[in-house]
């Protein structure tokens, strides 16, 4: 047996070159679980890039569980829809409180202070604005527009829909959609894709001045929705004339003068009304064609003027035609006395102040005073018809 045992051969050692990939896929296992060990960990231990941004103030406030009321029992999928459901009944409980409080009382962003909205002061940053919120989130619903800024250009529709954004249940499309007058082919589908998302009780608007002077629009918006709210803001025809020509000057330098595109033959004074930018400022005739398909009462007029001199008074009526409290009041205001126009002191997800662009308050040339004479004269049958079928007296002669 001894001499049998001495003669069994002894065992090789493993290749150098196996052994090598051997130790190479141990080290590889391990570094994977690793990994996958500290990937499950994060997942459920962090919050999220959108949640934290309201975590701090939903511990303070007795959320538990370390992130927003999460419980470390539940699996981090439902956690995180725990942590969304959590945060939305926080959004709807900070737009209540705006809506519910006095008038120049103010509610800070998120509900939490500074650390929830970024800015103490009711609203420093995008992420304390309940739009933002409700973008960030991916929550809410595209809607059709409940109301629509129709017109008038070079009226103030632009002021109009930078002050109204203010307003926390106001969510509007920046840039005019055009789809009632050049888009109408694309279909409700794209224009409902352009709107922006809202939560329950919040109103979605667009605003084209363009809309009221085209013939089709009317109905095209009554087949939309026959309870759309619609605003027109008129200005002074003759004002509005000369500002809408002046804006063309400023792109087409070498276009005649406001005198010679004003009237067909200026030695009998017969006005060229086929000139869109006197054409536009017959008020009566254009509102004729609206109310084949909407009451008076589903429009609200604004005053161009009133907005500049009053911008608080006019938006409290646009914020009760809308079914809104009037939470824009004249705290929001300021005048800018280079523009010559009153300016937000806070802007929509800003705590900063804002004044409309360079392409606003810009400087009239001068023009003959007897064709702006004569402008009034052509203008006063039409304005006095226009009193007549809106019951408001504009001033404007």
């Amino acid at each position: 047996m001894a001499v049998s045992a001495a003669a069994a051969p002894a065992a090789e050692p493993l290749p150098r070159s196996i052994f090598k990939k051997f130790l190479v896929m141990l080290c590889s296992l391990l570094m994977s679980l690793y990994v996958f060990y500290c990937l499950a960990d994060r997942c459920q231990t962090l919050p999220g890039p959108i949640i934290a941004a309201g975590a701090a103030s939903e511990e303070e406030e007795g959320g538990g569980g370390g992130y927003l009321g999460g419980s470390a029992e539940l699996p981090p999928w439902q956690a995180a829809a725990a942590r969304r459901k959590r945060l939305l009944q926080r959004l709807k409980q900070q737009r209540r409180r705006r809506q519910e409080a006095a008038p120049g009382e103010e509610v800070p962003a998120g509900g939490g202070g500074s650390r929830a909205g970024g800015s103490g002061g009711g609203g420093g940053s995008a992420a304390g604005t309940p739009g933002a919120l409700t973008l960030l989130l991916g929550e809410g619903t595209k809607r059709l527009p409940q109301a629509i800024i129709i017109g008038v250009k070079k009226g103030g529709t632009r002021a109009l829909l930078e002050f109204l954004r203010v307003h926390p249940d106001v969510r509007a499309v920046g840039a005019e959609p055009h789809f009632f007058d050049r888009n109408y082919e694309r279909g409700l589908a794209w224009y409902r894709d352009l709107m922006p998302r809202t939560l329950e009780g919040q109103i979605t608007m667009e605003k084209t001045p363009s809309y009221f002077v085209t013939k089709e629009a009317p109905a095209r918006i009554s087949s939309m929705s026959k309870g759309t709210k619609l605003i027109v803001v008129v200005r002074d025809p003759v004002t509005r004339a000369i500002s809408d020509y002046t804006q063309t000057l400023s792109k087409k330098p070498d276009i005649p003068t406001f005198e010679s595109l004003t009237f067909k033959n200026r030695t009998t004074g017969l006005i060229d009304t086929s000139w869109s930018a006197i054409q536009i400022g017959i008020y009566a005739k254009h509102l004729e064609n609206w109310l084949l398909y909407f009451p008076i009462g589903q429009i609200l007029f604004v005053s161009g003027e009133r907005l500049i001199s009053d911008p608080a008074g006019e938006l409290g009526r646009v914020q009760d035609f809308l079914g809104l409290k009037r939470i824009i009041t004249d705290k929001h205001f300021y005048f800018n006395k280079t523009k010559g126009f009153p300016c937000l002191k806070k802007a929509e997800g800003s705590s900063k102040p804002h004044c409309l662009g360079k392409t606003k308050g810009r400087t009239h040339p001068d023009i003959d005073q007897e064709v702006v004479q004569r402008l009034r004269d052509f203008y006063r049958p039409f304005n006095m018809k226009f009193y007549q079928m809106t019951g408001q007296d504009f001033g404007w002669d």
